[in-house]
């Protein structure tokens, strides 16, 4: 009964901001490595972000300055903090639980438009 389930997505305007969260459930969160990925339309899934168990962090050269992912072992949550967003950061996130669980949240829709 592993779930990942993201919320926080939504409509939002160029140079706004967005926090999303990846509830977790069904697995000891805190010894795995969580990651954001992205996935637009037509395109194909892209990481955005990882975080260790050490909470060190990895970013997408695109991303890098404007999001920044974090984690709460006490809640099962990871976050992805999104600041200056661009149009092209459109897309469906989805929230990952890496290697050897590999299990996928449902993802949840930001749109950056005017």
């Amino acid at each position: 009964q592993v779930q990942l389930v993201e919320s926080g997505g939504g409509l939002v305007q160029p140079g706004g901001s967005l926090r999303l969260s990846c509830a977790a459930s069904g697995f000891t969160f805190s010894v795995y490595v969580m990651s954001w990925y992205r996935q637009p339309l037509g395109k194909e899934r892209e990481l955005v972000a990882t975080i260790r168990t050490s909470s060190s962090t990895n970013y997408a050269e695109s991303v890098k300055g404007r999001f920044t992912i974090s984690r709460d072992n006490a809640k099962s949550t990871v976050y992805l903090q999104m600041n200056s967003l661009k149009p092209e950061d459109t897309a469906v996130y989805f929230c990952k639980t890496e290697a050897p669980l590999n299990y996928w949240g449902q993802g949840t829709q930001v749109t950056v438009s005017s």
